[in-house]
């Protein structure tokens, strides 16, 4: 009962902290911008990428414990490729927030050529994520699929829409400017919204139901049969 409070809370917790640090940052140059905008946008608003950094600082622990109780709940092996999505995303997000941190310490000594080229790494960010938000949502809507699903059909649907988004969204890769450049609107916005709004029907989903068992393999599922 308590894990799966806990699960509900920190399903609900992460729209709350993904809109937060949106609303904290605000909208940082694009890939339009020259280096001497970079750093004078940087220079400006330090005071609110740190607020940023801090925001995504709580979002960290906040999300390991959404998915180490997601875990807990789904079947092998398809916990165990969900968890490593997890894991990857957590780690990928650590690095880009590190850069956009350390572009915000000494902004006055930020020479222009490499604030650019800092915050072009960072906006890569968004655009190699796809293929770990595809490792999460991918073993989890198999799960509402077949015969006799594990999920609900619905969930898998809301999933699916967002597995084909994520993966159609890997063009951003090879994106330049607008809607499908790296770390664009396709990337924070559409793709970003997709997948938080997945993440809370999935943690509620599970945390208002009972505990998945894990999935027996083909060969125990004979065995049950021959001794009925």
């Amino acid at each position: 009962m308590r894990s799966s409070r806990l699960l509900f809370a920190s399903a609900v917790a992460l729209p709350v902290l993904v809109v937060a640090q949106a609303l904290v940052l605000g909208t940082p140059p694009g890939p339009e911008a020259s280096g001497a905008e970079v750093v004078s946008w940087f220079s400006s608003q330090s005071g609110a990428v740190r607020s940023f950094v801090w925001v995504m600082t709580v979002f960290a622990p906040v999300f390991a414990i959404f998915a180490g109780l997601v875990r807990d709940r789904l079947p092998s092996p398809h916990r165990d490729v969900f968890f490593v999505g997890a894991i990857a995303f957590v780690a990928e997000t650590a690095v880009s927030t590190w850069i956009w941190a350390g572009l915000s310490w000494h902004p006055d000594q930020l020479e222009p050529g490499a604030a650019r080229t800092l915050l072009d790494i960072t906006s890569f960010w968004g655009p190699v994520l796809n293929g770990v938000t595809i490792t999460m949502l991918a073993p989890v809507v198999v799960l509402s699929w077949g015969v006799r699903p594990v999920l609900p059909r619905w969930l898998g649907v809301v999933g699916g829409i967002a597995l084909v988004e994520q993966s159609i969204e890997t063009i951003t890769i090879f994106g330049h400017s607008g809607f499908t450049a790296p770390g664009g609107p396709m990337n924070l916005m559409l793709g970003a919204g997709l997948c938080t709004i997945w993440w809370v029907c999935l943690g509620i989903t599970l945390a208002r139901g009972s505990e998945l068992r894990p999935a027996a393999s083909p060969a125990v599922e004979e065995s049950r049969a021959t001794a009925t």
